[in-house]
């Protein structure tokens, strides 16, 4: 699921970071999904074994509060129009609630494959 990414780098370079923090604000407004109340998390594809495992392991309340969002947008969508301004998630409350959980059962398959590949050797 994850690819390469060039964040790391970045946000280890505090001018680098101070260089692109405008350019990233302007493109997560630019998208427009926080005009339709959704966060960044709700745009991952569900088609991935590991996203519906970690779509599993949400709390109950954010699973509920993620179906609410990912409906009124549609709603919204199907209407062609936008929520009113103060409905619009602010970027503060933009933050990941799925990519950590996805992060960590990447781990565990990982750990489980070395787990599984590895030999067991009798010392003579």
């Amino acid at each position: 699921m994850s690819g390469p990414s060039l964040a790391p780098y970045i946000l280890r370079r505090p001018w680098l970071k101070r260089w692109m923090m405008p350019f990233a604000n302007w493109y997560a407004n630019a998208s427009g999904y926080r005009r339709l109340g959704l966060r960044a998390d709700d745009l991952i594809p569900e088609e991935n074994n590991t996203v519906l495992l970690a779509l599993k392991r949400l709390p109950p309340k954010e699973a509920y509060d993620r179906v609410f969002r990912l409906r009124r947008a549609f709603q919204c969508s199907l209407a062609h129009q936008l929520l009113p301004p103060e409905e619009h998630t602010k970027p503060e409350e933009d933050v990941a609630y799925l990519k950590p959980l996805i992060e960590e059962i990447e781990a565990e398959e990982k750990e489980r494959s070395d787990l599984e590949s590895m030999s067991v050797q009798k010392r003579s």
